[in-house]
């Protein structure tokens, strides 16, 4: 995979395919630095955990990352906890693990937080 086309900035998520295989160990290597404080949950997944003020700010992010959610396609696992932390857990259903939507999403996830 050339690296130049790693670039997560302004991509979109695309429809897989069954059929398709997820992103092996070394094509994760480039997407990993563009997506900081997510890590790779066995090798399946991507996970990352934020933590809020009070229990409304959650909600507000957990809204607003859904609308991002829904314009791409591409759906995380969202759990709240402890009133005040969001866990985010990002696969690809389709391929059996992880794909570039994936990093996209988790991608488009941190610029909210910022």
């Amino acid at each position: 995979m050339d690296a130049l086309n790693c670039d997560l900035k302004g991509k979109k998520c695309v429809p897989c395919e069954g059929g398709t295989p997820p992103l092996t160990e070394k094509e994760l290597e480039p997407y990993l630095p563009q997506v900081p404080d997510w890590r790779v949950e066995g090798g399946r997944a991507l996970a990352r955990e934020f933590k809020f003020k009070d229990f409304a700010a959650a909600l507000v992010f957990i809204n607003q990352l859904g609308a991002i959610a829904e314009a791409e396609g591409h759906h995380p696992d969202i759990n709240l906890h402890d009133w005040n932390r969001v866990k985010l857990t990002l696969t690809t259903h389709a391929v059996g693990g992880l794909s570039e939507n994936d990093f996209i999403l988790a991608f488009k996830i941190n610029a909210l937080k910022k």
